[in-house]
């Protein structure tokens, strides 16, 4: 869902995208309100965490319980420091400086990796670094920047590295094979192939036990509310329709695009559906699955997931965070409060647990964190 004005507007009259523009009104930043305005269910509490940031994006959670964040318009990768497990921070620390629009992080082995908008870097990491001990080292080459130009990185439960990048246009057919795409390689960027395919925007991967979450942001310009954003379980050679393909409801054929007009609806009928779907435009980015004991047993094993929030639809959608059910692809609205009318005050990132039970949220319009907490009463 990216507002790049040299995208092609496909039918979408210039004068109505300045209206629905006009209307997205981003105020902040909030740091003098800790309480920020949001609601949460009962129970539960929204504190400001750490700020100061340009545009954090995703998170990771170090072997020793720190959290590193990427800034993306800084070149940065940030520590937070919280080493008395007390849920306040003691202080951030600039790990690295000097990287191309960072996007998310993934420590594995000895190492801590980085998603640039051009590839995928690693640097040396030990137990409670703080500061990085080396350049850092490129093991992968990515196409840069383009419409969508995040990356993400994670590894699997076989020790293997899943890339993701996405499309450089809102519907068309790509040149670049690895774009659109999840690629798999070896831990130190070898061997690497096509693993899921027909994905326009997926930025949030998570691997929960043996299973392969995706976040996907859907087509723009075919409606208010086509098509819903949607959830995948990635599956090796599995493909997902884009740009040929959308759904229209979880667990369903997906359904052909006749305004792009290639392919068939044979075609979509082979693509992999989604889990789960929430409204048309509201841009998912990261996800977390939520492990720990500080929260509800009913929030156990859910999907927590930052809605970024539209730029091309009215009433806008998203801005918040919400929860899924993995085995029933229900959604339910969990953190609220960013969008009142037509006015926004943030717009969620990522969410990360810490290792006493809290998710941390990352606000990338404010340059804030937020800490999302439990109180037995």
């Amino acid at each position: 869902m990216n507002p790049n004005r040299s995208m092609r507007l496909s039918g979408l009259s210039l004068g109505l995208l300045t209206v629905l523009s006009a209307c997205a009104v981003v105020t902040g930043p909030q740091k003098a309100a800790p309480n920020l305005g949001l609601t949460v269910p009962a129970g539960f509490q929204v504190t400001l965490y750490a700020s100061g940031f340009k545009k954090p994006r995703l998170m990771a959670l170090a072997p020793n319980g720190d959290v590193f964040v990427a800034d993306e318009d800084t070149g940065q990768v940030i520590a937070l420091l919280d080493r008395n497990h007390d849920g306040q921070l003691d202080s951030q620390q600039v790990y690295a400086s000097g990287l191309n629009k960072p996007n998310n992080l993934a420590f594995h082995g000895d190492f801590l990796y980085v998603a640039n908008t051009d590839g995928i870097v690693r640097f040396p990491y030990a137990s409670g670094d703080i500061k990085a001990s080396a350049a850092p080292e490129k093991i992968v080459d990515l196409p840069g920047g383009g419409l969508h130009s995040s990356r993400t990185v994670v590894f699997g439960p076989d020790d293997r590295m899943y890339v993701a990048a996405g499309s450089d246009c809102n519907v068309c057919e790509e040149t670049d094979p690895k774009r659109a795409a999840v690629w798999v390689y070896d831990a130190d960027g070898q061997n690497g192939r096509p693993y899921a395919t027909g994905l326009r925007n997926a930025v949030g991967l998570e691997w929960f036990g043996n299973t392969f979450y995706a976040t996907v942001n859907g087509r723009d310009l075919a409606g208010n509310n086509t098509p819903p954003e949607s959830f995948y379980v990635l599956r090796d050679g599995g493909s997902y329709g884009w740009p040929y393909c959308y759904p229209l409801a979880r667990n369903v054929p997906q359904t052909w695009d006749k305004a792009f007009g290639k392919k068939d609806q044979a075609y979509c009928d082979q693509a992999q559906p989604s889990f789960a779907t929430t409204t048309a435009h509201a841009a998912p980015l990261g996800l977390a699955f939520y492990t720990g004991q500080a929260f509800p047993a009913a929030y156990q094993n859910k999907m927590f997931v930052a809605l970024h929030g539209s730029w091309n639809r009215f009433p806008q959608s998203g801005y918040k965070v919400i929860s899924i059910d993995p085995q029933t692809g229900e959604t339910a609205d969990f953190v609220t409060g960013f969008l009142k009318g037509v006015t926004t005050s943030g717009r969620p990132a990522d969410l990360q647990m810490t290792t006493d039970g809290a998710l941390l949220l990352t606000d990338d319009s404010n340059g804030l964190i937020y800490r999302v907490s439990y109180t037995v009463k």
